[in-house]
Parts: structure tokens; sequence; C-alpha cells
């Protein structure tokens, strides 16, 4: 299974009053990797696929340990857990080479704008996804990493 991997900086306006990321940024950054995963690989030159819009039906966060600002970006790893007829679940992992500090789950429904409802996965689109296609819980932990760690946000 592949994963997408975003490098994702880090600004000074991210910060809350205790120093470190608030947990409303944490929405922008997968955002950013979402968009850059979905839009930016999409496959093929000229390929319509992702282009017709889609929308979030759910994210689900878990914050591990709050990031503080620094220099050096973070990446962002995402992957497909669940590809439906008509929707599709990434799964994301905000990290650096020693720590995960947050895990999220978004459902992303593919929407026809123009006709103001979802549409189907198209195959080309579906056979893009299949690539990134793994288990909720596969994921790429850290050494001695806990599997999760509570934290004030």
């Amino acid at each position: 299974m592949a994963r997408h991997l975003y490098s994702c900086s880090l600004r000074w306006s991210d910060m809350d009053a205790f120093g470190h990321v608030n947990n409303a940024v944490f929405i922008s950054y997968l955002e950013e990797a979402r968009i850059d995963f979905m839009f930016r690989l999409a496959p093929g030159e000229g390929s319509e696929s992702f282009q017709g819009g889609s929308v979030v039906a759910r994210h689900e966060i878990d914050y591990l340990r709050p990031l503080v600002h620094r220099h050096a970006p973070v990446t962002i790893e995402t992957w497909v857990t669940k590809l439906g007829a008509a929707s599709l679940t990434v799964a994301c992992e905000v990290k650096d080479e020693e720590q995960v500090y947050v895990r999220a789950s978004t459902v992303v429904v593919p929407f026809d704008f123009e006709r103001g409802r979802p549409r189907r996965i198209t195959a080309e689109e579906r056979m893009f996804l299949a690539e990134y296609l793994g288990d909720e819980h596969d994921r790429r932990d850290a050494p001695g990493q806990p599997e999760k760690e509570a934290v004030a946000v």
C-alpha cells in the first residue's frame, strides 16, 4: 500500500496562547494534505478525476501530543481506509521522524455542484485510490511510541 506524503510548514499564526499549534489549525493542515493528494496527484494530465468537487462529511481527530512552533515542517501521511460507491475515508498522521502528533480520519464525498448532489466515484478515481488502500490501523508508529496519549488542546 502506498502512502501520500505531504510536507507541511508551520506558521507563527498557527500557534495559540499556550505556544503550540491550535487544535482547529490541524483541520487546515489535513485539508492541505488531502487536497494535495486528491487533486495534484489525480491520475493523468488532463484527467477530470476529482475535478468536480467534493465535500467533507466527517472528521475524527485524536490529538496525541502538543506540536510547538519550529522551522522544520511536519509530514502528513495520508492513505485510504475505506472506498465505497460514493464516498471514501482517508486516514492521516501528522508526524516527524520521532513522534506522531495527530491521527485523523476524514470521510470525503465526491459532489456534483452543478446538480447539487453527491456523485459516484469513477472507475479512474477508484483505480487511483486503490493504490493507497489500507487498514485504518495500518500505522507506521515511531519506535517506542504509545498508541494514544491524551493532551489538552
